[in-house]
């Protein structure tokens, strides 16, 4: 019993690492009185079917963009509700995006352009894989950039690397420990019956680990369970929406707060496959918008409830790929290339839009279809991880890749 994986899915209990699990999980619920300043901190946000970046952030200073998108194409800065918010005279944001803009103004959001991965994929199960893994046109590789990225510690905290859904991600599988986790009140065993029984089959176990550790292991569980039954008021007024990003991010604010020694959280939103209809009759409204609102409102709500604790996290959006430069007859976009990425947090030389603008024009496109890439993703998670938790062996954290000297700068 060396190495050991727990699934107690019945119980709505997911527990994943290598080790010795009771002595994980104990030593993270008691971190929280470890002395120490706070930790920095990386949150992971994947929006899950290739989201059209084009109509995200709008180069409505690019006249090609008006010409390949009749149909679809967010109206040029009007100061109206249903037009692009303008950000720097040839990008802004699709007016759903509104909640953001305060963000930008302070320099707390950075905006990353026609990015994304060397490999030429449109397949969203490979394209996902290999920005998880970190290793693009590589499908042997057994674990994550995320879980790469954990630096090595003595005794590190079992709370340390979370992701908020019911299994374990892509980019948080490997030989540090991670948990995976709907809510934190459902963090428990449920059933006292069996969870007693637990208890004594481990404390009576000849096994010298489990023998010494069952009494920490569920001592530990009941602190999780009191930490769950601690009402939590957001502050400052932050108000989360109820969908699936904004809970998340609830979720990841309450363990911060907590003090439980996170370093990494990982959440991810479907949806952004938008094929047809993807605007409405305006385009403020319809398949698209409605994302990008409970997106926007989601990480705004969450800036706001951790106020200055900003300034010890950074929060970095992707999707898989981008989508075609051309709308399709249907009111959609199909699979692309180029996208962006967002960068949020307190460090971030935010309130500008970082990259090489490749152009819409026929001649610029890749493959004659595509925005082109012109940043690497790995070059802006690299610069994440370097300096949101210290690991410099980047060599190690995205094998194979060299970050080019003129990548964009996103801190200082």
């Amino acid at each position: 019993m060396a190495s050991r994986r727990v699934f107690l899915k019945n119980s709505a209990l997911a527990i994943f690492g290598a080790g010795s699990v009771p002595a994980w999980l104990a030593r993270a619920v008691f971190a929280k009185d470890a002395p120490g300043g706070r930790k920095k901190i990386l949150i992971a946000v994947f929006q899950r079917g290739a989201v059209d970046g084009l109509n995200v952030v709008v180069p409505h200073g690019d006249a090609a963009y008006y010409s390949l998108r009749p149909g679809i194409a967010i109206p040029r800065p009007d100061g109206s509700g249903n037009s692009v918010i303008d950000l720097d005279g040839h990008f802004g944001l699709h007016p759903a995006l509104r909640s953001l803009k305060p963000l930008w103004d302070v320099k707390q959001l950075a905006i990353v352009e026609a990015v994304g991965s060397p490999d030429p994929t449109r397949s969203h199960f490979d394209a996902q894989d290999y920005m998880e893994s970190g290793t693009p046109g590589l499908k042997a590789t057994a674990d994550g950039w995320l879980n790469r990225a954990l630096c090595h510690e003595a005794n590190p905290s079992a709370l340390r690397a979370v992701s908020v859904g019911p299994d374990l991600p892509r980019s948080l599988r490997g030989t540090n420990e991670a948990l995976a986790l709907n809510s934190i009140g459902d963090f428990q065993v449920k059933n006292a019956a069996a969870a007693s029984a637990f208890e004594s089959l481990y404390r009576t176990s000849t096994d010298r680990v489990l023998n010494g550790t069952a009494r920490e292991t569920f001592e530990a569980v009941r602190v999780m369970q009191s930490i769950a039954k601690t009402p939590y008021t957001p502050a400052n007024g932050a108000r989360y929406p109820a969908g699936r990003l904004g809970q998340s991010l609830s979720q990841i604010a309450r363990l911060i707060k907590a003090n439980v020694g996170l370093e990494v959280a990982f959440t991810d939103v479907g949806g952004w496959d938008t094929h047809v209809n993807e605007v409405g009759a305006q385009p403020h409204v319809g398949q698209l918008a409605n994302l990008l609102r409970d997106f926007s409102d989601s990480m705004a709500a969450f800036s706001q409830d951790m106020g200055d604790r900003m300034e010890d996290i950074t929060l970095v959006t992707m999707s898989e790929f981008g989508r075609t430069a051309r709308e399709n007859g249907n009111r959609g976009t199909d699979h692309g290339h180029a996208n962006y990425m967002f960068v949020l947090g307190g460090q971030v030389r935010g309130g500008c839009v970082h990259g090489v603008w490749p152009g819409l024009a026929a001649e610029q496109l890749h493959e004659g279809r595509d925005l082109k890439v012109t940043t690497d993703f790995r070059s802006v998670l690299s610069q994440v991880v370097a300096s949101q938790l210290g690991n410099g062996e980047l060599a190690t954290v995205f094998p194979g890749f060299h970050a080019p000297p003129d990548r964009v700068r996103l801190f200082a």
